[in-house]
């Protein structure tokens, strides 16, 4: 059993490796393996998209890596091979973004992402830190996982979902902001889970031993 954490040069992949190696070990769920070989994306059982920073250089970076994104997509779309975006790497699910200029996405979930606007002006924007979660639909990673816990966020902008059956959680921050998005065999954090403590590694662990 081989997990794949894409390496594209946009993310922290240190401490996203660390956790998946530790919870993989605990859980007997097989190697962990940060690659930007194509062929290793391709053959592997499991994909993880980390990504930090802008989403246009996010995607830029990725399809400068050539035949990175295809091979995702087709062990992903085509095989079935279940997927977790992470941050940019969930924002990139969308079908577009509108950090600085219009980016399209993969279209894997239908949807945009948009600048967090918060009612309340006292409330500081990027959304950093703790926030609550709160859960929309049931879904395997969730396993474990109540309203109330918490998850350490850090973004400016947020994934408006177009259906909402495809939004499995949000927190408030003056307003409903997109948390986990999925569908079929993919699911996207806006959160980071490799650095929100034991509710993040229950996350993890759940994606790790998830049989779609």
């Amino acid at each position: 059993m081989l997990t794949a954490i894409i390496d594209y040069e946009s993310g922290n992949l240190h401490s996203a490796q660390k956790a998946f190696e530790r919870v993989a070990r605990e859980t007997g769920a097989g190697e962990v393996r940060v690659t930007s070989d194509p062929e290793t994306v391709r053959g592997a059982d499991r994909i993880v998209l980390p990504g930090d920073g802008a989403f246009p250089a996010c995607r830029r970076q990725l399809f400068d890596h050539r035949g990175l994104f295809e091979a995702m997509e087709e062990a992903v779309i085509k095989g079935g091979r279940p997927f977790l975006g992470i941050c940019i790497g969930m924002q990139m699910m969308a079908t577009r973004g509108l950090e600085y200029e219009e980016t399209p996405g993969f279209d894997w979930i239908a949807g945009e992402v948009v600048k967090i606007a918060p009612s309340d002006p006292a409330l500081k924007v990027p959304h950093m830190g703790w926030n609550d979660l709160v859960i929309d639909h049931p879904h395997p990673v969730l396993d474990g996982l109540a309203t109330g816990d918490h998850a350490y966020f850090v973004h400016s902008y947020h994934f408006r979902v177009a259906d909402p059956a495809q939004r499995l959680a949000h927190c408030d921050y003056g307003g409903e902001i997109t948390a986990i998005v999925g569908r079929d065999t993919m699911v996207g954090t806006q959160f980071h889970p490799e650095k929100s403590q034991a509710n993040g590694l229950k996350l993890i662990a759940n994606f790790l031993n998830w049989k779609p």
